[in-house]
């Protein structure tokens, strides 16, 4: 087991050994229980000072990692596109740079393109956390999923975890899959073949485009959202279409184990991916995520803040 944390930045799980991970699991559960205090806060990183940079609009990630660095005792500045000197033409490199030269320590960065955090931490002397870039990876978002499921589960190994939706435009779904076959879980990739290519094979997954054969035989079902956003053409009939072969409604929901558990990054699109009543269903941690992300998101500004020292 790793014993000590060497990375600067986080980019993603794909480069991560299985030990690192644990790693910052293991990190997580001791800041869980600061949650539970009467005061919710610990010095650790305290006189330092996190720059939210979000060119992608964000909820729940951006709060999460704010509340985190507060929790921390670090400064938080929060920045948006349509706020920053990149409206007025500066380049990504440039409005960064100028940040550090104001002695920024943690950078958080959600950024449409691929790559970008990398592009940033090749250049900066801080910290750079990857919040989301394109359709690369979310590595938080995986570490909170597996922290979940490790939480209820009490293992990752030997689970089954079958992940449904759009895959093809999903970073949540790459940086879930580098990290559940690291801790030694199977993973089936369900959906339209136009979302669910063959070529994810090549990954070390099943895939499957039959949704009812495959959630008898599931631990952890994780659903995704359609990302029209990141789509230039359509790449299935319709919603009614998606619903009725890949929703996971009341009914289907029948077909689940006793103790499979539902999981959503959010933002849900109820009636769509998830019926509502499963959603807020027995089976559902969806709540539990969005809990469980601040421990992670505390954990890794720990540990990345901590050797940009």
């Amino acid at each position: 087991m790793t014993t000590r944390w060497t990375r600067k930045d986080l980019l993603g799980l794909r480069e991560l050994s299985a030990d690192e991970i644990n790693f910052i699991l293991d990190t997580a559960d001791a800041f869980k229980q600061v949650g539970t205090r009467e005061i919710k806060k610990v010095p650790s990183l305290r006189g330092k000072t996190l720059v939210n940079f979000f060119v992608e609009p964000s909820t729940r990630t951006r709060t999460s990692f704010e509340l985190a660095a507060l929790r921390l005792s670090a400064d938080v500045i929060n920045i948006s596109a349509t706020t920053s000197s990149l409206t007025k033409g500066e380049t990504l490199k440039d409005t960064a740079r100028n940040l550090e030269a104001l002695h920024a320590d943690i950078f958080v960065l959600r950024h449409g393109s691929a790559g970008a955090p990398q592009f940033l931490a090749n250049r900066l002397k801080a910290s750079v956390i990857n919040a989301g870039d394109g359709a690369h990876e979310h590595p938080t978002q995986a570490l909170l999923d597996l922290y979940t499921i490790r939480e209820k589960r009490r293992q990752i190994a030997g689970l089954h975890v079958a992940i449904v939706g759009d895959i093809l435009f999903s970073r949540v779904a790459r940086s879930n899959i580098f990290g559940l076959l690291k801790l030694g879980a199977r993973v089936t990739l369900v959906g339209p073949s136009t979302l669910v290519p063959r070529e994810f094979e090549k990954l070390g997954v099943e895939i499957s485009h039959k949704i009812d054969e495959v959630l008898p035989k599931a631990d952890v079902v994780n659903l995704l959202r359609i990302q029209h956003e990141r789509q230039r053409r359509e790449y299935f009939p319709g919603i009614g279409e998606y619903i009725r072969f890949f929703g996971l409604t009341k009914e289907r929901a029948k077909l689940l184990k006793a103790d499979c558990l539902i999981m959503h990054p959010g933002p849900i699109n109820r009636g769509v991916e998830i019926d509502s009543e499963v959603a807020d269903g027995l089976h559902s941690v969806i709540l539990n995520q969005v809990t469980n992300g601040l421990a992670v998101r505390m954990a890794v500004l720990y540990l990345c803040g901590g050797i940009s020292a």
